[in-house]
């Protein structure tokens, strides 16, 4: 066998983490300076430690915000497309009746739902709402699934 191949080897070698000496081991080196050990890795102590590596972290949270926000204006055009909230005027009802539900302050298609759920007859109370104007309303309303 040859004679001094072999390191040097120091049986109390001290490990390092943040400047505490964690515990002695056997090594070809004095000193094993870690940034994580079996004491603070995540997977021994239960608990959760993030390691940035150049801003990923930083990155995701931007990521995700993003995300909500597109989710947020999402739901906000589909509530405004919701056919309760459309304007009489693309009820397509002609004029005359057009312009009279508007002289009744009935401006969305969920202001006249709500008076045809009192009865036919309180819709045509109002002036210029006559039976072609109401079979129309209903036509629309049923085209649009807001009712039977």
């Amino acid at each position: 066998m040859k004679q001094d191949i072999h390191p040097k080897w120091y049986p109390d070698a001290k490990v390092v983490v943040d400047g505490e000496v964690v515990m002695t081991v056997g090594s070809t080196q004095p000193e094993i300076r870690v940034e994580i050990w079996s004491g603070t890795h995540p997977f021994y102590t239960g608990t959760q430690r993030l390691v940035d590596t150049e801003g990923q972290v930083d990155r995701f949270m931007r990521r995700l915000q993003r995300r909500q926000e597109m989710v947020k204006q999402e739901e906000e055009v589909k509530e405004t497309a919701k056919p309760v909230n459309l304007e009489v005027d693309g009820m397509d009802l002609g004029t005359r009746a057009t312009k009279a539900l508007k002289e009744a302050e009935l401006t969305t298609v969920g202001d006249v739902l709500e008076l045809l759920n009192q009865g036919e007859d309180a819709l045509l109370a109002l002036p210029g709402i006559g039976q072609k104007a109401l079979i129309d309303i209903k036509r629309f309303l049923r085209s649009e699934g807001l009712i039977d």
